[in-house]
């Protein structure tokens, strides 16, 4: 993040807006709509503000004389459109001052700038580049136009009337929050979406216990539960919409090594982050260690998301955790996520399944060469059968010894995948003879391994044998 987004109160004094022609008018637009009061510097001597109100117009003042030498007592900004080396001497002026400067177009002498801005009324969305692409910034906030409800805004008035006195009768904090969660997402706020903005004022004078409806028991306490959430194989963009609202909704998030940041960037800010997991071969909490965690939180009140990469219920000791919970009287659901199989499977192409070749698919995990060892390969040799490894990247040696002794062919096709779906993922494929260096050959993990003949429709596989068939195709490209 480039730039700091933040919200200007324009009426706490003027902005000194500097420039002419069309650039400087539609400035002056903008800062009229979130009621600044202007003086403007027309460089061309032309104050021309047709199209403007005329109650908007008295916020205008027409200054005169040379800008660069202008008064700036009281000035909270400064904004220059089309001033050429006049613009650029204002600045100057004003930046050693302190004062916030945009100058259209010149990142080097603004010390802020405009975003794409998508108006509510009270509800404001502000998108940026950090100057980058002004017009990737607008498509941005063309998506978001469309996808928010239109009276949004009318929603945040209604709640602004009332936060004074729901405050005086909410004292605690985080109760208050989730009072006014409820508000939003159930049918109070549903009604001020659809228009029926006095029907939802006169639901929240009729709320008799405050407290009871954000959730408190008799006794005065919150309600805690626990949030079982699939992060997915790591692209934040593969969450869905029901994880972002648990992570958006938490108190505390307890999460696992290979949770990416990105995805951790979606929960709440103020949320309390907390790693329980574990890589291979370092020493974690425990998972007795992590299930009174998430007891302790929710019997605190606090709304806990157990982040898992992947799907909780596959290799992720989510039926461990809820067995725990539900011992233990929590409240707690569970939200899948995308399984690393499955993240692998779309982005290399490979079909789990496939008609008259693969008809089933088997999931297997082996850490270690001897959970390999444990393994009944005799019933993983039918033709038919996709087998998927999670974490077997360490056991792989001990996989082909196994698979090869039951009788499945050296030449069965492989793919080793690391880190599926994210920026630096990477394949390997080959057959089940080579698979020890297929792993050595994606430089880390996390990994899952395919084995079986879908892999032969994959795109990696194909990349492979067109290399093979025609090795001196890149050469000739270049």
């Amino acid at each position: 993040m480039k730039f700091l987004p933040i919200f200007l109160d324009l009426q706490t004094g003027p902005v000194l807006l500097v420039g002419a022609g069309e650039l400087v008018r539609a400035k002056l637009r903008l800062l009229l709509a979130a009621h600044a009061r202007v003086r403007w510097y027309a460089t061309d001597g032309d104050h021309d503000v047709s199209g403007i109100d005329t109650a908007a117009r008295e916020r205008i003042e027409f200054a005169q004389g040379d800008p660069a030498v202008a008064d700036l007592g009281g000035v909270i900004a400064v904004l220059c459109a089309g001033a050429g080396e006049i613009g650029v001497a204002v600045t100057a002026r004003a930046r050693a001052v302190g004062l916030p400067v945009n100058v259209m177009d010149d990142l080097a002498h603004s010390t802020f700038i405009f975003p794409a801005i998508v108006d509510r009324g009270d509800v404001v969305v502000a998108v940026g580049t950090g100057g980058a692409s002004p017009v990737v910034a607008r498509r941005v906030r063309e998506r978001i136009e469309a996808m928010l409800p239109s009276r949004i805004g009318d929603l945040a008035t209604l709640i602004g009337r009332w936060r004074k006195v729901m405050h005086a009768r909410i004292p605690e904090f985080s109760l208050r929050r989730r009072f006014w969660e409820r508000v939003v997402d159930g049918p109070i706020g549903a009604a001020v979406l659809a228009g029926r903005a006095d029907d939802a004022e006169a639901a929240l004078r009729d709320i008799a216990d405050p407290s009871a409806y954000a959730g408190a028991t008799a006794s005065g306490n919150v309600e805690g539960r626990v949030t079982l959430v699939g992060a997915g194989p790591g692209d934040p963009d593969l969450l869905t919409v029901k994880a972002l609202r648990a992570l958006q909704d938490a108190d505390v998030v307890f999460y696992d090594e290979l949770v990416s940041p990105e995805i951790l960037d979606r929960a709440r800010r103020d949320a309390a982050r907390v790693p329980v997991g574990r890589r291979v071969g370092k020493p974690g909490i425990g998972q007795e260690a992590v299930n009174r965690l998430l007891i302790a939180a929710a019997r605190a009140g606090q709304r806990a998301v157990r982040l898992k990469g992947g799907d909780p219920f596959i290799f992720g000791r989510g039926g461990e955790e809820v067995e725990a919970l539900r011992e233990a009287g929590v409240s707690y659901s569970v939200i899948p996520g995308i399984t690393a199989a499955l993240g692998a499977a779309a982005e290399s192409e490979v079909p789990l399944t496939f008609r008259h070749e693969a008809l089933r698919v088997t999931f297997l995990t082996a850490h270690k060469a001897r959970d390999a060892a444990d393994v009944d390969w005799s019933t993983l040799t039918d033709l038919e059968m996709t087998v998927v490894v999670y974490m077997g990247m360490t056991a792989a040696p001990a996989i082909r010894a196994g698979l090869l002794a039951a009788g499945r062919s050296p030449q069965t096709p492989v793919g080793v995948f690391s880190r599926v779906t994210r920026a630096d993922a990477k394949a390997a494929v080959g057959i089940l003879d080579e698979l020890p260096a297929l792993v050595q050959q994606v430089d880390g993990g996390p990994a899952i391994l395919i084995i079986g003949d879908v892999v032969a429709h994959s795109a990696p596989w194909r990349a492979a044998r067109l290399a093979q068939s025609f090795p001196n195709l890149l050469v000739a490209a270049e």
